[in-house]
């Protein structure tokens, strides 16, 4: 998973004094030479505010416009040919498969139609077109190019600001690159050190202001603080995962453990749970790191794991309230 946050700056009235000034929308200012500023706002309210400050500048100087404004009407690029129900003929005629085809005519519009005919065949009999950068995402090879003909010029620029990647699951961002690079490096032409200058600086990305080492920053600082008992139950619980006793825990074994109990968990999921607790990125979770997790727990540095509660939920014992008793 990725995590992520945001400062939004607030404009204060200059013609008030108090706090209270501050604008979480936008202020206009005329100056005494008639110069119109406008500061504040957010880009949801864009239209809006332009057609205020043209409103007001043109009032200031007295200018007679021959129509009113068209802001609310103009359609951006995509819209012209877009309604609810095109992704059907992105299946129908091009052969996406439908998690794909809704992707595509959401984020694009009618220039879905464009990045469809930039697919290749996969030559598989379903889909027919459309090879996806990650199997458990909808985002496909062809978008890459598509955003570079829409001038993203790094590979940043395509993981985080075109599809978003970055922002929804960091690992699996950081999967995709080598492919994201290789194929920014046929339509760019990157040589060997511009194309691994740009896959050092996605992974500090990805890594930095993604939060990917957030957590595990946090988890690998923390000194285990258990005390005898704490330690037995964590010990039993990485056993129940380690059945086979080799003293580190694999994403085979996460696979089997709910396997057995009838638990349906994706298989995404799966590798998130492991890459949750996998401090050192070797694949496998030894009992260091289970023991720094619950430390981490205990401590409030880490505010919660999702292997820890799925195990607490299977494994904590019942109590029986029937009877009057305990």
């Amino acid at each position: 998973m990725s995590s992520w946050s945001g400062l939004r700056p607030l404009v204060r009235d200059p013609n008030r004094k108090d706090t209270k000034s501050l604008a979480r929308n936008h202020i206009i200012e005329i100056s005494e030479s008639g110069l119109v500023t406008i500061a504040g706002g957010k880009w949801t309210t864009y239209r809006h505010m332009a057609e205020e400050t043209v409103d007001a500048f043109v009032k200031v100087h007295d200018l007679k416009p021959t129509n009113g404004c068209v802001t609310a009407g103009l359609m951006l690029e995509g819209a012209h040919e877009y309604e609810p129900l095109m992704y059907i003929h992105l299946v129908q005629d091009y052969g996406l498969e439908v998690d794909v085809a809704q992707h595509l005519a959401h984020t694009y519009g009618d220039r879905a139609y464009v990045v469809a005919r930039m697919c290749k065949l996969t030559g598989k009999r379903w889909p027919i077109i459309g090879q996806r950068l990650h199997q458990e995402f909808p985002y496909l090879v062809a978008e890459v190019r598509y955003a570079i003909r829409e001038y993203a010029c790094t590979a940043v620029d395509v993981i985080a600001r075109r599809m978003r990647l970055a922002f929804l699951n960091t690992y699996a961002a950081h999967e995709v690159l080598p492919e994201v690079v290789r194929i920014m490096a046929e339509e760019l032409g990157w040589s060997s050190a511009e194309q691994k200058a740009q896959l050092e600086r996605a992974r500090t990305f990805i890594d930095l202001e993604m939060g990917q080492l957030a957590k595990q920053n946090a988890a690998s600082n923390v000194p285990i603080n258990l005390t005898n008992e704490e330690i037995k139950t964590a010990k039993e619980r990485f056993n129940i995962l380690d059945k086979d006793k080799k003293g580190h825990i694999t994403v085979n074994d996460l696979r089997r453990y709910f396997r057995e109990r009838n638990e349906k968990i994706d298989e995404r999921v799966l590798h998130e749970l492991l890459n949750e607790v996998d401090l050192n990125k070797n694949g496998e979770i030894e009992i260091a790191e289970f023991f720094q997790l619950y430390s981490g727990l205990k401590g409030g540095q880490i505010s919660g794991n999702r292997l820890v509660r799925y195990l607490d939920e299977m494994h904590t014992p019942s109590v029986n309230r029937s009877g009057g008793g305990v």
